[in-house]
């Protein structure tokens, strides 16, 4: 982005100029305005500059003197002159002392404004090409140990919404991938910091105070922060203070190998719900997710599946809905621990309303979770019992009153489910399909899926196509 001053000593001048045109529409943000020279050269010294808007017609130190001024002092600042009437000689003397251009103000109308503006920026990007500026950007070493860093929570969030911030007008604002970075060539207040970005950005974007960057090059700081700065976002940001992350931390964030296969992550050791019940077993929870950092989008399917697999045994519908709304704004690791606490909440709940001991509770669980997994296998109600070391008898008791239903008819819900999710996802045949999810007979399963499904398998997947080719076609569409 371009930043741009105004300089004239009426204000309502300097009001209308500022108005006229969308500026952030041609790369052009406007970051103060003046209305003399001495608080023009102010201006500049508190906060870096592109380009200059000055009336020729100023009190004091006249405009033909700013730009002298500001020619020796700041020769990267291009200086527009802004004029009533053209006057040659004026003019003439202007572009001498440096200015690259003019604006007659009385001829400024919406309707050439656009254009006028478009080719000023046009020229100036065409000499900062000529210039090979990129390249310089390329070898820019950051000589400030501190800067923030703003990144965007959503991908319709730009760039110029930075520039309400006055840090932000004060100092250089540099584009890395997906996100800004600002170095701070002062010390700052962090918690004012925290304060103007909270009432400025609200909670569109996450900010962070940087460290150890002095020294490093531009180039090499943006791959960094392009491979960590959102996973270290995610579990440094959600609390009220500005979080602080440290460059070194990032680059071995960066650097770090996958774990290796066949080690069970805290997610998936998690998939037991011990935690649920357990305080031990929810502090180990949260210790693992610390210290192992899965990707956030493992941490939001997670959190997501614990909503399909668990919303009708362990959730009545209106605590689903509130965990599925609550779930669409967690943007950290805090706000995911808060969600995570209240589900505890609701299954410990549950244990209650059903009469049945913590033990008893952890097994019915385990049941499940073995059911789901042998859906298309042979099994039976002693098989499960067996599994989860209880008696036929007692376990049949006790699921019938954790699930609403008896074994037989929990166990064929869930094979249908995996019969439809085999439809969508595979070509396999439909008589196969009966196979895999566990019924024998493929006319029995076709029945049987037309009862509960309102239509043949056949019909389902040949519906499931379509609606999947249309979502493609309309999504290919929008890019």
């Amino acid at each position: 982005m371009i930043k741009a001053v105004v300089v004239d000593d009426e204000r309502l001048v300097r009001k209308g100029f500022i108005s006229l045109l969308d500026w952030p529409s041609f790369g052009v943000v406007i970051t103060g305005e003046a209305r003399d020279g001495h608080a023009a050269l102010e201006l500049l010294r508190e906060q870096e500059t592109d380009l200059l808007f000055v009336d020729l017609s100023l009190p004091g130190m006249t405009g033909f003197e700013l730009i002298r001024e500001v020619r020796l002092r700041y020769p990267a600042v291009r200086c527009v002159v802004l004029t009533c009437h053209y006057e040659f000689d004026d003019v003439q003397e202007a572009l001498r002392l440096g200015a690259v251009d003019y604006i007659v103000k009385t001829l400024l109308e919406p309707e050439n404004a656009d254009e006028i503006i478009r080719r000023l920026v046009e020229r100036i990007r065409w000499e900062d090409g000529n210039k090979s500026t990129s390249s310089k950007a390329e070898q820019k070493v950051i000589a400030e140990d501190k800067a923030l860093l703003y990144v965007p929570l959503a991908p319709e969030l730009k760039e110029e919404q930075l520039y309400a911030l006055s840090l932000v007008r004060s100092s250089t604002l540099h584009a890395v991938p997906g996100m800004w970075l600002s170095p701070l060539p002062y010390p700052v207040d962090a918690a004012r910091i925290g304060g103007e970005l909270g009432a400025v950005l609200g909670t569109s974007w996450t900010a962070a105070l940087l460290e150890g960057v002095r020294g490093q090059p531009l180039k090499r700081i943006a791959a960094v922060l392009e491979q960590s700065a959102r996973q270290a976002l995610f579990y440094a940001a959600g609390g009220q203070a500005l979080p602080r992350l440290h460059y070194g931390e990032l680059q071995a964030l960066a650097a770090r190998q996958r774990p290796e296969t066949g080690v069970p992550s805290a997610l998936v050791q998690a998939q037991n719900l011990r935690w649920t019940l357990e305080r031990r077993e929810w502090d180990l929870f949260l210790s693992g997710v610390a210290m192992q950092q899965p990707d956030p989008a493992a941490v939001a399917d997670f959190g997501l599946e614990l909503l399909r697999g668990w919303s009708r045994l362990l959730l009545t519908a209106e605590e689903a809905q509130e965990l599925a709304l609550a779930a669409e704004c967690n943007r950290h690791w805090r706000h995911w621990q808060v969600w995570l606490h209240q589900f505890t909440g609701y299954v410990q709940r549950r244990m209650i309303e059903l009469g049945l001991s913590q033990e008893v509770m952890l097994c019915l669980i385990s049941a499940v979770r073995y059911m789901k997994s042998h859906a298309g296998d042979k099994i039976n109600q002693g098989d499960v019992a067996a599994a989860i070391h209880m008696s036929r008898g007692y376990f049949s008791r006790c699921f019938a009153r954790f699930a609403g239903e008896t074994f037989g008819e929990c166990l064929r819900r869930m094979r249908l489910e995996l019969a439809k999710a085999l439809l969508l996802e595979t070509p396999v045949p439909v008589c196969e399909i009966a196979c895999r999810s566990g019924f024998g007979d493929d006319r029995y399963f076709s029945k049987l899926f037309r009862e509960h499904v309102g239509k043949l398998p056949s019909e389902f997947r040949a519906e499931g196509q379509l609606q999947g080719a249309l979502f493609a076609a309309e999504h290919g569409g929008q890019q």
